[in-house]
């Protein structure tokens, strides 16, 4: 069997997508109660899509180092999913809100336009904590790793 550590690059930001996925349902479920259908929730915090993207782009960084071509091109993938988990999304929640306001006003059968979410894209917080924590525990897992 290969060494797995030459594959670490690959496997800490799966890890800490995950981690990071499952630290949000729990604090989800902790606030709205248990549904394992939250295990797929969008928004909220922590930012896991940024928790991912900044874990890969810390563990270029830390395998790689931060002056290779690869480090630079997860930089910008990171710049575009943090950009879309703020600014995009938050704007598809808001066509949501618009829509759900205007299906509610007009008379037509609500079963044949089913109600749009509304919460889709993440806070500035949400992404700054789902950041942090995908920069320390890659740094701590990267360490642990080797």
């Amino acid at each position: 069997m290969e060494n797995l550590s030459q594959y670490n690059i690959f496997i800490i930001p799966i890890i800490i997508g995950l981690l990071t996925q499952a630290i949000k349902f729990a604090i989800f479920s902790y606030k709205h109660g248990f549904n394992i259908r939250y295990v797929m929730t969008h928004g909220h915090m922590p930012s896991a899509h940024t928790a991912f993207i900044v874990s890969l782009m810390t563990s270029v960084g830390y395998y790689s180092g931060i002056t290779s071509g690869a480090f630079a091109v997860s930089v910008i993938l990171g710049i575009i999913v943090i950009d879309d988990a703020v600014r995009l999304r938050m704007y598809m929640g808001d066509q949501g809100r618009y829509l759900n306001m205007l299906i509610r006003q007009l008379p037509v059968d609500e079963k044949k336009f089913p109600r749009l979410k509304e919460r889709i894209g993440h806070k500035i917080s949400e992404v700054v904590i789902g950041g942090a924590l995908g920069f320390i525990l890659t740094i701590i897992l990267a360490g642990f790793l080797g």
